[in-house]
C-alpha cells in the first residue's frame, strides 16, 4: 500500500519535473524580445485609445514611437506634458506645439437658420444623406444638429446648443474624432488661443445664403479688405482666416455685416 503511494508520488513528481524543464526550454527558445523603450513610452500615454494619433490605440502609437516611425509628440490627448516625457525617453528635444482644439464652422442655430420642413426620425447626421434635401435645414452646408459628433467624443467636449454642435475648448483634447465623423466636414482644428473664427461653411452665393440663414457668410469681402495683416481671404464665397497671420485684432469681426465671425472669450 505505502509502496504504491510512493511510486505514484514519484511518477507524478517526475512527470511535473520533466514538463517544467520542457516549458522552461520552450520559454527561452520562443521568448519575445521586449523593447524597454516601448514599455516606457506606453506608460506616458493617457490610455484613452481614441485613435486620434492615427494608430490603433496607445499600444500601437507606443510601438511606432519606439521604432522611430512616429513623432514623440504624436499623442494629441497627452499634449505637451506627454510629449516632453516621451522625448526624454527617446533622447529627443521636443519643441512645444501650439495647442489645438476643435471648432464647428456654423452659426446656423434655431434662431438664425430656416427650415424647409419638420423632421421626425432617426437623429443621426450621417442618415441625412438619405433624407429629402439632406435634412430639414434650408442650408445644405450647415450643422445638422443631430449630434453624431457628440456621440463620437469620449471627452464630453461637444454638445448640441439650439440645433448646432458647440465645442468646449477646455475639455477638447484635439483627438480629431469629431472631424472625421462630421458628414459635412464642418469641424476643423484651430489654435486654442485664436480669438476670431468664421462660423460658416456655406459656398452658396450671397442671395442663397441670406435666404437660408441669417448668420451665413455672403462673401462680401469686407472682412478681407479690412484686415491690416492680410490674414482673411474669401474663397468659394466664404471667408477663411489664416491663423498663422492673424493677430486677433478683431477688425474682421467689426467689418462683418452678417455677424458670422465669432469672438471667442
Amino acid at each position: 500500500m505505502i509502496t504504491g503511494i510512493i511510486t505514484a508520488a514519484a511518477l507524478v513528481g517526475g512527470t511535473g519535473l520533466v514538463i517544467g524543464l520542457l516549458l522552461g526550454l520552450a520559454g527561452k527558445k520562443f521568448a519575445v524580445e521586449v523593447n524597454e523603450k516601448e514599455i516606457a513610452v506606453r506608460e506616458q500615454l493617457p490610455g484613452n485609445n481614441c485613435g486620434g494619433c492615427g494608430y490603433p490605440g496607445c499600444d500601437g502609437l507606443a510601438a511606432a514611437i519606439a521604432a522611430g516611425q512616429a513623432p514623440v509628440n504624436g499623442c494629441p490627448v497627452g499634449g505637451p506634458a506627454a510629449a516632453k516625457a516621451i522625448g526624454a525617453i527617446m533622447g529627443q528635444e521636443v519643441t512645444e506645439d501650439r495647442r489645438m482644439v476643435a471648432f464647428v464652422k456654423c452659426g446656423g442655430d434655431c434662431e438664425h437658420s430656416r427650415k424647409n420642413y419638420v423632421y421626425d426620425g432617426v437623429e443621426d447626421c450621417a442618415m441625412m444623406a438619405y433624407i429629402p434635401g439632406g435634412g430639414a435645414k434650408a442650408c445644405t452646408h450647415g450643422c445638422l444638429g443631430y449630434g453624431t459628433c457628440v456621440k463620437s467624443c469620449t471627452f464630453g467636449a461637444l454638445r448640441i446648443v439650439d440645433g448646432v454642435a458647440v465645442v468646449d475648448p477646455e475639455a477638447c483634447k484635439a483627438c480629431g474624432k469629431c472631424v472625421t465623423v462630421c458628414p459635412r466636414h464642418l469641424i476643423e482644428m484651430v489654435p486654442y488661443d485664436q480669438k476670431h473664427l468664421v462660423r460658416c461653411s456655406s459656398s452658396d452665393r450671397g442671395k442663397a445664403t441670406m435666404t437660408a440663414c441669417q448668420a451665413g457668410c455672403i462673401g462680401c469681402r469686407k472682412c478681407e479688405k479690412g484686415c491690416p495683416v492680410g490674414a482673411v481671404h474669401v474663397e468659394n464665397n466664404v471667408a477663411h482666416i489664416d491663423y498663422t497671420k492673424c493677430t486677433n485684432c478683431g477688425k474682421c469681426r467689426e467689418n462683418c455685416p452678417r455677424d458670422c465671425i465669432l469672438k471667442k472669450e
